[in-house]
């Protein structure tokens, strides 16, 4: 029962899309799915909201406390997705002790690696323990025909951390069905960005194995 929290102090990274969209692409392979909002901004609970109640979006709960770690066990499912909280280092710090693996989202700009850096202190730390979580750098929001992404890999890899294949694209896609509760993969299942949604996932459920 794998319980993966998707983290970056920084905001704007894409970490609530990839936490939605993930947890919808592997209850769409027929997973058991939670998603925890660790957030005490909400966005992952607004999104929920946005879809109704006759949605059948994974379930949604909110533990926006440093207890995080201790609570989660009372609700866990086959797989878990929390949603980390940005500049909140309690709650970075409960989320990584919760957590079996990890999930970076960082853009590609040199300024996003740098910001990792503490982040990546603490798992490093935690790792140091406990041998775990399993931590891994995805490229988010990728914009199209630029060079940065390689760029910004190559810098990743001085962490020594996993680093997924796959990534997200900017698209204005991802916002527009954040705004409305849904997912690409529900409104647009066979485009561009379901399509990396799906990659993404197929990665995720190797990497975890």
């Amino acid at each position: 029962m794998p319980i993966i929290s998707i983290i970056n102090e920084k905001g704007g990274v894409g970490k609530t899309t990839l936490a939605t969209h993930i947890a919808r692409g592997l209850q769409k392979r027929g997973m058991d799915v939670l998603l925890i909002d660790s957030d005490p901004q909400g966005s992952l609970r607004d999104w929920y909201a946005a879809a109704g109640e006759d949605s059948d979006l994974p379930p949604v709960i909110a533990i926006d406390r440093p207890a995080l770690f201790k609570d989660i066990n009372k609700f866990v499912k086959p797989w878990t997705i929390i949603d980390g909280a940005p500049s909140v280092e309690e709650l970075a710090v409960s989320a990584i002790k919760a957590s079996d693996f990890v999930l970076i989202p960082v853009q590609p700009s040199p300024y996003d690696v740098w910001a990792t850096e503490s982040l990546v202190e603490m798992i490093q730390v935690r790792q140091d323990l406990a041998e775990r979580p399993k931590t891994a750098f995805l490229i988010s929001r990728q914009i199209s025909g630029t060079k940065l992404s390689s760029d910004v890999r190559q810098a990743l890899e001085d962490y020594g951390f996993d680093i997924f294949k796959n990534h997200t694209t900017q698209r204005v896609l991802y916002p527009t069905t954040a705004s409305t509760g849904t997912t690409v993969l529900d409104v647009d299942p066979e485009g561009l960005a379901a399509q990396e949604i799906n990659l993404i996932v197929e990665e995720l459920i190797e990497w975890v194995s």
